[in-house]
């Protein structure tokens, strides 16, 4: 399948980020295209297009939007979560370097369709040359007519605020962001009321993911069925992939769903030279791991549902047979732990016993029956914690444990062996040796 680039299509010019550079490119021709369109239309466009969100939970663009109560008498909000937190996802942040301004076309043609006339674009504290460079793209913006009052001429008001968070993952999380973007601290609300009844400031509020909303402008420009005619049937469009770990030429690659893992290998240059495919993660690390085995299914979301995982971001990582499963999933497991909010009880004590237990067998000093509580432990948190960070806690164990069991095995003894030293033994590559 050949690679379609839109929102990466010009990353070689310099000023790609700047109103100059974006204007050579069709730039803000779609806004002036959304301005003489009935809100709704341009809703209806978005439904047509297929276009679902792009942060990982793939729901309808179009569909989410249309929920936003129209003559209620309450301002309107839209936030851009660009908290790219997931380990091994890295779409946003280049995106907002180089397409600043397909993200600020598309987030003014989203305000003007849910009758919103102030955006907020919030951004991971960790990453300050992206909030430099969002800034700087606002303004240039604003100078050229494109922000502030009376857009173009059409009377529609915006302005866009960018706010720098303060490194919480937790703040992925839409109804997280939303309290962080108050000033409160960040930690999930309880859903309903959902965000687009009462969100920011209990006003109703439309979250979507960076990529989601830079996809916009081509869709308005293009038209909804010139979008939708990418993709599977489930999963129409073009996706941004970003494939990173053990390739030769990791790096973000643009191309419609429904690609294969194997075709987008080919344009990483493959697994490392010397080296062959051990498994990869196509969604960041809280989806299911995959093997050689699922080369070619489809990277769609009902393609990667059939395998038994999730499409998630859409961002690949590689490994390949130097690394034991083991040490990746506690490493994994250290960061949710970490990253917990200890709001409810199944995700703060959860993520604390299964990261321990981990931690044993990738020491040596796990038991046998550990394998089984682990199990355990994963099916209690999963789709019983307040927000969906539990649950991507709980998943990447039971596949790992499926497809490399003997890896935690080799960190194991059994209760009765009173010879077992376990100074004695220590396990590199999920291979114990003394």
């Amino acid at each position: 399948m050949a690679l379609t680039p839109n929102l990466t299509a010009h990353w070689d010019e310099p000023d790609s980020y700047t109103v100059a550079g974006y204007e050579r490119h069709y730039g803000y021709q779609a806004l002036r295209k959304a301005l003489e369109m009935d809100p709704d239309a341009i809703i209806g466009e978005l439904k047509e297009s297929g276009l679902r969100g792009r942060g990982g939970a793939g729901f309808p663009t179009g569909m989410k939007w249309s929920f936003v109560p129209q003559g209620d008498g309450k301002p309107h909000y839209l936030v851009v979560n660009a908290d790219e937190s997931e380990p091994g996802a890295c779409k946003d942040i280049p995106l907002m370097l180089a397409s600043s301004q397909h993200l600020i076309e598309g987030m003014i043609i989203a305000s003007y369709a849910i009758r919103a006339n102030h955006a907020f674009v919030y951004i991971r504290g960790e990453v300050p040359h992206v909030i430099r460079r969002m800034h700087a793209a606002v303004r240039d913006a604003y100078d050229n007519g494109y922000l502030g009052k009376n857009i173009l001429g059409s009377g529609f008001d915006l302005d866009i605020t960018v706010h720098g968070g303060a490194g919480a993952y937790i703040c992925g999380e839409e109804t997280a962001l939303l309290s962080s973007l108050e000033g409160m601290r960040g930690q999930p609300r309880l859903k309903p009321p959902f965000p687009a009844v009462a969100g920011l400031y209990a006003c109703p509020t439309v979250v979507n993911n960076v990529e989601t909303i830079a996809s916009v402008p081509a869709i308005i420009r293009n038209g909804g069925d010139w979008y939708a005619s990418y993709g599977t049937e489930k999963s129409k469009g073009i996706k941004v992939f970003a494939v990173s770990g053990h390739v030769n030429n990791p790096g973000i690659f643009e191309a419609p769903l429904g690609i294969t893992m194997r075709e987008l290998l080919g344009y990483a240059g493959g697994i490392r030279d010397g080296h062959n495919l051990k498994f990869f993660v196509v969604g960041g690390s809280s989806v299911p791991m995959l093997t050689e085995d699922h080369l070619d299914a489809e990277l769609s979301y009902e393609g990667m549902e059939a395998v038994g995982t999730m499409l998630g971001t859409a961002t690949p990582m590689v490994f390949d047979e130097t690394v034991s499963v083991v040490r990746a999933i506690t490493g994994w497991l250290d960061f949710y732990k970490h990253e917990s909010c200890g709001k409810c009880t199944p995700c703060r004590e959860g993520t604390w016993w299964i990261d321990q237990l981990l931690h044993n067998l990738k020491s040596g000093t796990g038991k046998t029956e550990d394998l089984a509580t682990l199990n355990e432990l994963c099916a209690q948190i999963l789709g019983r914690s307040f927000c969906a960070l539990g649950d991507a806690a709980a998943t990447p164990y039971p596949q790992a444990l499926n497809l490399f069991r003997s890896e935690f095995e080799a960190g194991t003894h059994t209760a009765a062996d009173d010879l077992f030293d376990p100074a004695a033994s220590v396990v590199f590559s999920g291979v114990k040796t003394s």
